[in-house]
């Protein structure tokens, strides 16, 4: 079928047709470009406050994943009609604080009717045409650094079957509500490249996407992968969401396991995270500076792997 757009008569969409990204940019001007994303879910905590800031969270994160600061955002929202006002308001309570953190203005929104709660963003950001993040910047030789635990999607869906503490979901919903602006200034103040964040598609679908748009293989060492601290628990329960089987299914026949790596350990790769941290490609000389600056300034940052010539992801124990 003849494609709708071509891009090459859009020169200054430097982000949105021809690849998959975290996000579309269009370049303004040789200074400045406007990076634009949209994303909404169902609720994956019970309290709508802490959703609301999720959720905002969540849809700010392709604008950092791309080394931009966001700066504007509209509201997204599906809402029962029989929902409480109270619930409503706290969701977007929730939405507009995480906002301001971010120095973001909520400029208004659309909201329509809908039997589940949906919420997001629509977020536009500015970045420097010369500092993107893209998911085609990584290099033979960079590491792999992760800048969030893994094992959101098994314990949300464990809260979904009234299988979860409440301890378990206050660690993931901290992590969870965390922006990943920091990490992602100090990736652009240090001219990296490549990046991706971590969300529905788990570490191995997001991980993949990016080694396929840089064209080499990335190989995890799964003995250096950060988890929240039931992850594990909530993996021998198998309470994990249908997206995970999803993930495995359509990405899993470019992963390699090492022997020993049993299925648990392989789904939990495959687990879709909510707002989870970035995945950076970070070359070697720099890695060092990185990490030191990352500890300085309160930033977690994990070294879980290496970007290797090939193709596909090698997970190694």
């Amino acid at each position: 079928m003849q494609a709708l757009f071509d891009p090459g008569d859009y020169p200054d969409l430097l982000v949105g047709l021809e690849r998959p990204d975290d996000a579309a940019v269009w370049r303004l001007d040789a200074q400045r470009a406007l990076v634009v994303t949209t994303d909404f879910f169902t609720p994956v905590v019970d309290d709508p406050y802490p959703y609301g800031k999720i959720a905002a969270a969540n849809s700010l994160s392709d604008i950092y994943a791309m080394g931009g600061h966001p700066f504007l955002a509209l509201n997204v929202a599906a809402l029962p009609p029989d929902l409480p006002a109270e619930y409503s308001g706290e969701i977007l309570r929730g939405g507009a604080e995480k906002c301001l953190e971010a120095g973001v203005v909520v400029a208004g929104g659309h909201t329509i009717q809908d039997k589940e709660p949906k919420f997001g963003l629509v977020a536009l950001g500015f970045v420097q045409p010369g500092a993107l993040l893209t998911k085609a910047g990584a290099h033979v030789g960079d590491a792999l650094v992760l800048t969030k635990p893994l094992g959101f999607g098994v314990t949300t869906t464990a809260l979904k079957q009234q299988r979860a503490n409440r301890e378990d979901i206050a660690e993931v919903t901290g992590w969870m509500e965390i922006l990943n602006r920091q990490a992602a200034r100090i990736a652009v103040e240090m001219g990296l490249r490549g990046a991706t964040d971590i969300t529905g598609y788990s570490l191995l679908g997001h991980g993949l996407e990016m080694a396929e748009a840089s064209q080499v293989g990335f190989r995890i060492e799964y003995s250096r992968l950060p988890f929240v601290s039931c992850a594990n628990r909530y993996a021998d329960m198998w309470t994990f969401p249908g997206g995970a089987a999803d993930n495995q299914q359509f990405y899993g026949r470019k992963v390699q396991f090492e022997a020993g790596l049993d299925e648990k350990i392989q789904m939990l790769l495959f687990d879709p995270q909510t707002s989870g941290g970035l995945l950076l490609a970070v070359p070697g000389e720099k890695l060092d500076e990185f990490m030191n600056r990352a500890e300085e300034s309160g930033q977690p940052a994990w070294v879980i792997g290496q970007v290797v010539a090939g193709e596909g992801i090698q997970v190694v124990r």
